[in-house]
């Protein structure tokens, strides 16, 4: 892989700025903020008031921590436009979640917040290697989601050309990746591997594209799924982080001369580690639940909104910006097994150390009896399937995790392949 380490003229003066004018800067904004949600949004005047909080009490970054959070609750009872601090027609851009789980959660954008997160973008393909001029084949989702226009309007902000193909149509996909040959693709880690499978499928090998770059997002993923990618394409791995009730995409970025984790930029918003069953903020380095405060926001500002993402705060080491630790799991996508707490991500990462096993994989979880049960099911790389990988993932799981598991292997293709977010829990059991 080429070397993408940035000159130092790359950098915008603030990813270099002392600590002391960062949070100086950030002191500012909040306390703008902090006002603004509050003489705009009732929604926020109400919570500041039953918890005897004023913006004015905001006199340091520590007084955050005496405000109250905000949850994905507050969004959907606040449908659709009930979180907006500024009149409807001052809102240029509207995007909303699938609520395939719930009533959806609406976020507006004002012009200058297009702005903001276009120059946020920008900075994070930048960082993550991406340079003026590059081709960036963009296959998030376009529309409501913010992905595709969020990845879009960043790379077109940084100079580089932009090809929108969105998810979906795999074999199109590869094709344009062939014949356009971009420098940058924003994708899906899981939509990557579809994507993998189909330069297989068509015998192109991945490691001739002219691919140098893939930044991913929407969904955890884990070193191992890096050591994946970048070996099977020769290009570097990089992850990015965002969500649409903070902005989008672009609230965070993974250097490229360092992939230490994801810079936080805390020039816009303001992160928070807090204890995620008794609501306290934890210090930096500990692990928790991550919670974003945003700082420049005009449409919907954003108070103390709980993640429900699993990271900690780390020093910053390629910027100034403290970085956050990749994600590898979020509340509520534990499953608790025999009072073990079992991630996804952990059954991805002993998956990806059986080399018959492909990384697409499902965790089914049902309760035929009085206990739950957790059934991986999971693809092999080659057909006929080697009938030892189940019991060798089993026995993995079992001294890794401390659970036992069914494994089911199934031979390529026999899981439905995701466009956008990888689905990798099926909840089977009785509600009520």
């Amino acid at each position: 892989m080429r070397e993408l380490s940035p000159r130092p003229g790359d950098l915008e003066p603030i990813e270099t700025a002392s600590v002391d004018e960062l949070r100086a800067l950030q002191l500012r904004r909040l306390r703008w903020t902090l006002r603004h949600a509050y003489d705009n949004v009732p929604l926020y005047r109400r919570k500041f008031d039953e918890a005897g909080v004023h913006p004015d009490d905001c006199r340091s970054l520590e007084d955050l921590a005496r405000f109250p959070y905000t949850t994905k609750q507050d969004l959907r009872d606040s449908y659709p436009f009930g979180m907006f601090a500024v009149p409807r027609e001052r809102v240029a851009r509207i995007h909303a979640s699938s609520g395939t789980t719930g009533q959806p959660t609406v976020v507006g954008y004002t012009s200058a917040d297009v702005d903001m997160w276009s120059d946020v973008m920008a900075r994070s393909i930048r960082a993550a290697g991406g340079r003026p001029g590059d081709r960036v084949h963009v296959a998030y989702g376009y529309g409501l989601f913010t992905g595709g226009l969020g990845a879009h309007y960043g790379a077109e902000r940084l100079g580089c050309t932009v090809i929108p193909v969105s998810g979906g149509m795999t074999e199109r996909q590869v094709r344009l990746i062939v014949d356009f040959e971009p420098d940058v693709i924003m994708v899906t880690p899981s939509y990557m591997l579809t994507i993998l499978d189909e330069l297989d499928r068509q015998g192109v090998d991945p490691r001739r594209l002219s691919l140098k770059v893939g930044i991913f997002g929407a969904e955890p993923w884990t070193e191992d799924m890096r050591r994946e990618v970048e070996q099977r394409l020769d290009m570097h791995a990089v992850d990015i982080y965002g969500l649409s009730e903070v902005i989008g995409p672009g609230v965070a970025q993974e250097c490229v001369e360092t992939k230490d984790g994801l810079h936080v930029w805390e020039d816009h918003f303001y992160p928070e580690i807090v204890d995620p069953v008794f609501d306290h903020v934890l210090p930096d380095g500990e692990r928790g639940e991550l919670v974003f405060t945003s700082l420049t926001k005009e449409a919907l500002p954003i108070i103390r909104y709980r993640t429900r993402d699993l990271s900690r705060l780390l020093p910053g080491t390629a910027r100034t910006m403290r970085r956050m630790e990749k994600v590898t799991g979020r509340s509520d996508d534990m499953m608790i097994l025999r009072g073990v707490n079992v991630f996804p991500t952990q059954i991805e990462e002993l998956i990806l150390r059986v080399p018959g096993l492909a990384p697409h994989y499902l965790c089914v979880i049902d309760r035929p009896g009085r206990l739950d049960e957790l059934t991986v099911r999971v693809e092999a790389r080659a057909d006929p399937v080697d009938e030892t990988l189940a019991g060798q993932l089993a026995a993995l799981v079992k001294h890794n995790v401390g659970v036992t598991v069914r494994v089911e292997v199934l031979p390529p293709g026999g899981l439905e392949r995701s466009i956008g977010k990888a689905k990798r829990i099926q909840d089977n059991r009785p509600r009520g």
